[in-house]
């Protein structure tokens, strides 16, 4: 299957999802869960589904994910022709970036060539989800079809961010559409006889036919924002082009059918939210389906009385990383990532802590998404005045408060 297989992860743009997180990353590095980042979940699939021949195309402000991709994922061997490979544009016909998703699988269509796969997966780094792509590769052979795209049912009410797809009775696909825009939260299940359809950035393609395709391509010549609207869309009236529903019984992964794109900052607040109900949409427990990630070799979280008032710190339904430590302050509903520290009195309600934030002494924080290594002073208070949230913070449409780099905490906030 691995040598059948070539990946190409597709990593190549801020995202237009979690905005004020994409200053210094691209989106398939933003953190997720308390431990992971975004692409880990489109690597694991291809981990657990035997598919050991990747190469991740990389250009915005890619020094984290590379790093990421170096500490985390260093884990193949090449002498079996196992690899995980970054690949920034490498300016082989001209001097250009790449200019959307096509053009990036254009650019590299002689790493395409030169390797022995006789099909290739493209996925979309900037999603959260497990699948088996072996059941799709399965499938994709039943079918004789060109190329398979993976859908998924929408729930109504939905807010499509990705292609709509009409499929006939023998699931070839008919016409892909722009998405239709409802609203819908990350992981909402369809219901009984919805048969609304969209595409989740996954892709496989019969390799002869992808590169004759790429040959057809001049760069520029046509909209490049959307791999299924601009280049797989043209192809469904002449070509068969076959769907495969996500979430099936057969495969290794169990069908929790959870899949999001981190659309937005709410999207993506609620994704990870959702990780803390008592059970949760997105099965991160499978024994046999784990999600591999770096990790640090930090000592394990506790929490502690604190130096001052000596009261015990405390956490309730939440994710503590390694290196957190709670010294008499208290946790409630929050996901901590790594060497988080609460100190005494301080309060943490349903937010979200990057590696290395400093919680100061009886600050309040409520609502909030707080970036990497941010030290927030001691009683300052963000997430419960919105006036003097939003002159110093990114504020989301529901309320979500971004405490990131860019912006400015002051001492002793009322």
């Amino acid at each position: 299957m691995s040598a059948d297989t070539l990946i190409l992860v597709l990593a190549i743009d801020r995202g237009a999802g979690p905005d004020p997180l994409t200053i210094h990353r691209t989106k398939a590095a933003v953190p997720f869960g308390g431990k992971y980042r975004v692409i880990d979940f489109t690597l694991a699939n291809c981990l657990h589904s035997g598919l050991r021949q990747v190469l991740v195309l990389t250009q915005y402000k890619s020094h984290s994910l590379h790093k990421h991709l170096r500490d985390g994922w260093s884990i193949f061997n090449p002498e079996l022709r196992e690899f995980i490979t970054p690949v920034p544009p490498q300016m082989r016909e001209s001097q250009e970036w790449y200019a959307g998703p096509v053009d990036a699988i254009r650019q590299n269509r002689y790493l395409i060539e030169r390797n022995r796969a006789s099909q290739v997966l493209v996925l979309d780094g900037g999603a959260v989800y497990r699948m088996d792509y072996a059941e799709l590769a399965r499938a994709h052979r039943e079918s004789g079809a060109r190329i398979t795209v993976a859908v998924r049912a929408t729930a109504e009410p939905g807010s499509a961010t990705q292609a709509r797809v009409r499929v006939n009775d023998a699931e070839r696909i008919l016409g892909l559409t722009e998405p239709v825009m409802v609203d819908r939260r990350p992981g909402d299940r369809a219901t009984v006889g919805d048969e609304h359809l969209e595409t989740m950035g996954v892709y496989l393609f019969d390799k002869p036919f992808l590169l004759e395709r790429l040959g057809r391509i001049e760069r520029g010549a046509a909209s490049d924002k959307d791999l299924a609207l601009d280049l797989i869309a043209p192809l469904t009236q002449d070509h068969l082009v076959c769907a495969y529903r996500f979430g099936q019984t057969r495969g290794r992964v169990t069908p929790d059918r959870y899949w999001s794109d981190l659309a937005s900052i709410d999207d993506y607040y609620q994704a990870n939210m959702a990780l803390l109900l008592a059970q949760p949409p997105l099965d991160l427990y499978q024994s046999d389906w784990t999600i591999n990630t770096y990790q640090g070799q930090y000592p394990p979280a506790r929490t502690v009385p604190g130096s001052v008032t000596g009261n015990e710190g405390v956490f309730v339904n939440s994710m503590l990383a390694a290196g957190t430590v709670i010294s008499g302050g208290g946790v409630n509903h929050s996901i901590l990532f790594p060497r988080v520290r609460v100190n005494d009195g301080a309060i943490v309600e349903a937010s979200i802590l990057f590696d290395g934030v400093v919680v100061g002494e009886g600050a309040h924080l409520r609502h909030c998404i707080v970036e990497k290594d941010i030290e927030i002073p001691p009683r300052e208070r963000i997430g419960f005045d919105a006036q003097r949230d939003r002159e110093r913070f990114a504020v989301s449409r529901e309320g979500v408060v971004i405490v990131s780099k860019v912006a400015t905490v002051s001492e002793g906030g009322s």
